[in-house]
């Protein structure tokens, strides 16, 4: 092994090792219990011991319409939280990154803010803005006569999809605006000159070169968005609340594993989950590397076709001739006109 071998091995062994005791393990032992289900004997009365199922938890889960349901609500959360937050967080980015912003720094900072505040606190906050007992922004739309549930079943999911805003809004905007900031400013001058106006610039050229930037939030937002848990646990504590124990897939392992001490069930229903995003990955990065591609390569062994030749003319130079070497020199004429 060569010096530059062993400096590679020395360097990734720690994150190796790292991956696979905060990754592979507690992944392998999630696969194992949920293999595994608690039986008690008798009528109930006995204790209980664990007995292989195979596959019997997954099947349970799959069978349940609660986790189903939840999925259908992650659906709906994805559909409505995707746009709402890429178009957000460019649109800022962009007003940010003209030539008409002024104090670029203390609205960065303002806008980041929100994404500071612990995911439990912000949906305390937000909790608080909902309950119609409690909250001034309910009791003033109250007083003009637009009164709203934000805890409803139709204001549930909204509810939801406003708290991740304004958690996360702020966050993605920084991405974008530092992607932006590495834009080439010598072609925007030249579109500039080129007479594009600041709309075309911005569709034409910023957000085109800040693609890759896009899909990557895109991606990370939809994983999150599949690990959706503490907003929603919050807002089922509130009153009348419409958001249920099995809202979400993570929700409704959570039921089954700290409600019902039913951890087989839990384990399976979280290993599903984790396939769901690992596929849901995989088909966007395909998708996004398909598409960033310019055009595809010819096959092996095919020939493109040839180009028409067209006859090229070259002008023929006119020729001056040459005095031969030994032809002497013409006789000049002196200054004077004397010989």
């Amino acid at each position: 092994m060569n010096a530059k071998a062993r400096a590679v091995t020395v360097l990734l062994t720690p994150f190796f090792a790292l991956f696979a005791v905060v990754m592979v393990l507690p992944v392998g032992y999630a696969v194992w219990l949920s293999l595994f289900t608690e039986q008690q004997s008798g009528l109930g009365f006995g204790g209980t011991h664990t007995v292989f199922s195979g596959l019997g938890n997954y099947a349970a889960a799959l069978g349940d319409h609660a986790f189903r349901d939840g999925f259908l609500v992650l659906l709906g959360y994805c559909a409505l939280y995707l746009p709402l937050l890429l178009a957000g967080a460019l649109t800022l980015a962009l007003l940010l990154d003209s030539a008409l912003a002024r104090a670029r720094r203390v609205f960065q900072l303002a806008l980041f803010l929100p994404h500071a505040v612990p995911g439990i606190i912000a949906a305390l906050i937000w909790v608080y803005l909902y309950t119609p007992q409690l909250s001034p922004v309910v009791a003033a739309l109250e007083s003009g006569g637009a009164g709203v549930d934000f805890l409803s079943p139709a204001g549930a999911l909204p509810s939801v999809v406003n708290i991740a805003l304004w958690e996360w809004l702020g966050y993605n905007m920084v991405i974008f605006y530092a992607a932006l900031q590495a834009v080439d400013r010598s072609v925007i001058e030249a579109a500039t000159v080129d007479g594009a106006g600041a709309w075309r610039v911005a569709t034409g050229i910023k957000i085109p070169l800040i693609r890759s930037s896009l899909v990557m939030v895109a991606l990370f937002t939809v994983i999150g968005s599949l690990q959706l848990f503490t907003e929603p646990l919050i807002l089922n504590q509130g009153s009348g609340s419409a958001v249920t124990s099995s809202w979400t897939p993570n929700m409704y392992a959570y039921t089954a594993a700290f409600a019902r001490n039913d951890y087989g069930l839990a384990a399976a229903s979280s290993v599903l989950l984790a396939l769901v995003a690992a596929l849901l990955s995989f088909a966007v990065t395909r998708l996004s590397g398909r598409s960033a591609r310019p055009g595809r390569s010819p096959r092996p062994g095919r020939r493109l076709p040839a180009a028409p030749r067209t006859p090229l003319t070259h002008p023929v130079p006119s020729r001056t001739p040459l005095a031969h070497p030994d032809a002497s020199p013409a006789p000049l004429a002196h200054p004077k006109g004397r010989p």
